[in-house]
């Protein structure tokens, strides 16, 4: 499980939240605590960079949001970012600078790291999307399993239990999902990687790698 490690899936120095992954392994560990950790560091964001809004909402002056969008705390929502057209942000949600939040956008308890895209119709709940990660049109993340059991990570015969009843997908760094996708509770998709279009994806996938389907994961030929 060492690929999926914070420091092998994340770059740290593209995301305001760095200081909150010290001390964990795996970056599911910080799901927990970004609520706290938005609420412990709003008050020292440069104020001639973010402005303070009702019920520790954090938006940079050079974000763009768009009148119909709604921003629930706490959230921060850094520099140069655009929140669209009835975007829905429910609280505890770190969005970088740079970023995408689109159309009918629902986000929930996430991190999106800087340069993240989630353009249109995305639900992300639960989750950490790494640097430069995108989202086809679409596609969402799945955080409850039917059951209502705690999710596990799954990778080939190694389980590992988080303890967590909400739980959606980890991207590392420059992961493309295809449009349509669902990423399953726990669904952890390493650095590099590609998910095809309407895809239903359960477990690790490496990275580097393109996923077409369960039984046809194919690294990138570089």
């Amino acid at each position: 499980m060492d690929e999926f490690k914070i420091e092998n899936m994340l770059d740290l120095t593209k995301t305001i939240a760095k200081e909150l992954f010290n001390g964990y392994v795996y970056p599911w560990e910080v799901l927990p605590e970004i609520g706290d950790f938005i609420k412990k560091i709003g008050p020292t964001l440069d104020p001639e960079v973010y402005e303070k809004r009702e019920g520790d909402v954090y938006i940079a002056k050079s974000a763009e949001v768009f009148p119909s969008a709604y921003i629930k705390g706490p959230a921060i929502i850094g520099p140069d970012t655009q929140v669209r057209h009835c975007a829905f942000i429910r609280g505890n949600a770190i969005v970088g600078s740079n970023c995408v939040v689109g159309n009918s956008v629902e986000l929930k308890n996430v991190i999106l790291f800087d340069n993240v895209q989630t353009p249109h119709y995305n639900y992300v709940g639960d989750s950490i999307l790494g640097y430069k990660a995108h989202m086809g049109a679409g596609s969402i993340t799945s955080n409850v399993k039917s059951d209502k059991t705690l999710v596990c990570v799954k990778n080939g015969n190694t389980v590992l239990e988080t303890g967590l009843k909400k739980f959606g997908a980890i991207l590392g760094n420059n992961v493309e999902i295809g449009c349509n996708s669902v990423l399953n509770p726990g669904s952890v998709i390493g650095k590099g990687s590609r998910v095809y279009p309407l895809s239903m994806v359960r477990g690790c996938v490496k990275g580097d790698s393109i996923y077409k389907k369960s039984s046809e994961i194919v690294e990138i030929k570089m």
